[in-house]
């Protein structure tokens, strides 16, 4: 898995991820904020299956 993923579009994955999950966790919102693993997942990995799909590269790094 090559990094596809850039890095003000990781800070971004990890915060909304994170902020769903903890949501979730207090009661606020339903078990759909479960669906906030993806997003944390996804910036953690620096990979994102769906931008390898669309051809879409936002890391600079090469």
């Amino acid at each position: 898995m090559k990094a596809n993923v850039g890095v003000a579009d990781k800070s971004v994955r990890i915060m909304a991820g994170a902020a769903l999950i903890i949501l979730t966790l207090m009661g606020t919102i339903d078990v759909w904020g479960w669906i906030g693993l993806v997003p944390l997942l996804t910036g953690l990995m620096s990979f994102c299956p769906l931008y390898t799909v669309l051809g879409v590269n936002a890391c600079k790094r090469p």
